[in-house]
């Protein structure tokens, strides 16, 4: 793309400081603003937990992006726009909500520890509602970068179920690929809840019963260029990713430490 890259779309699964800091939080936080202050276009989505305290962060409905609904196993569910501002980088995010699947007061755990069942359907309807929603907006991203295994669905939707809309026809998929997939495991129908539009079940190659290791190698598929965003991936993960044939960017622990990754991610962007 080169020169040509001139909007960024970020879909995160943390932001800080709406979540605690953390490896993810950090990079949702400050590559969208030195994106922004490379003289890139940038948009931010990520989801409304409800442990994200609205009052304290000003978060405020877009009325004109709400009112939407999304159909998920023949159930109609609404999709909630919100927004609030990061004062000191002048950016905007916007928060998708809706009160059956982020009004919880922990994020993707119980307080025993265990992985919400209905963790599947959210990633379903957190890539469904982003993709919708930039629709709305009517801004055509050359770069969507997802960050978060609860991202991973967007890719697939992007190829297939909105492979014709002009909104996104130049948008290319950057993977960002963290240890959050370690440990986790989905219910045997996440695999029918994804089907929708254009995307059939013929292309989801996911088991009955899919592991945070078989959502990446999924979400790799249909994406364009891969980040190693932590030095704790599986193996199998980064010997997928090798095997791809996509751009890799690879991990560099000292480029967060002193933030060259933003450099090295903008660059990354304008090769593709």
């Amino acid at each position: 793309m080169g020169d040509s890259v001139k909007r960024v779309l970020f879909v995160n699964s943390e932001i800080f400081p709406y979540l605690p800091e953390t490896r993810i939080s950090d990079i949702g936080r400050y590559l969208p603003q030195g994106i922004q202050e490379r003289k890139k276009e940038i948009r931010s989505f990520m989801p409304r937990y409800g442990c994200i305290n609205e009052r304290k962060n000003q978060l405020h409905e877009v009325i004109r992006l709400s009112g939407m609904n999304i159909i998920i196993n023949d159930v109609d569910r609404p999709l909630v726009i919100k927004v609030a501002s990061v004062a000191a980088a002048r950016m905007q995010v916007y928060f998708i909500d809706n009160e059956d699947y982020f009004h919880r007061k922990h994020i993707y755990r119980d307080e025993n520890g265990t992985f919400f069942p209905d963790n599947g359907e959210r990633a379903v309807f957190f890539a469904r509602g982003v993709l919708e929603t930039v629709k709305k907006l009517r801004w055509a991203p050359d770069i969507i970068h997802c960050h978060g295994w609860i991202s991973y669905v967007l890719p697939a939707y992007l190829k297939k179920a909105y492979i014709d809309d002009p909104i996104f026809s130049g948008s290319k998929v950057v993977l960002s690929i963290y240890d959050d997939i370690n440990g986790i495991s989905f219910p045997g129908d996440f695999k029918e809840k994804i089907v929708y539009g254009g995307l059939e079940a013929s292309d989801i190659n996911l088991s009955d019963t899919p592991d945070g290791a078989e959502l990446t190698g999924f979400a790799a598929g249909y994406s364009d260029a891969i980040i190693l965003g932590s030095e704790n991936i599986p193996q199998e993960v980064t010997d997928l990713c090798r095997n791809s044939g996509l751009p890799i960017l690879p991990y560099r622990g000292e480029s967060f430490e002193d933030g060259s990754y933003i450099d090295d991610y903008n660059s990354f962007y304008d090769q593709l």
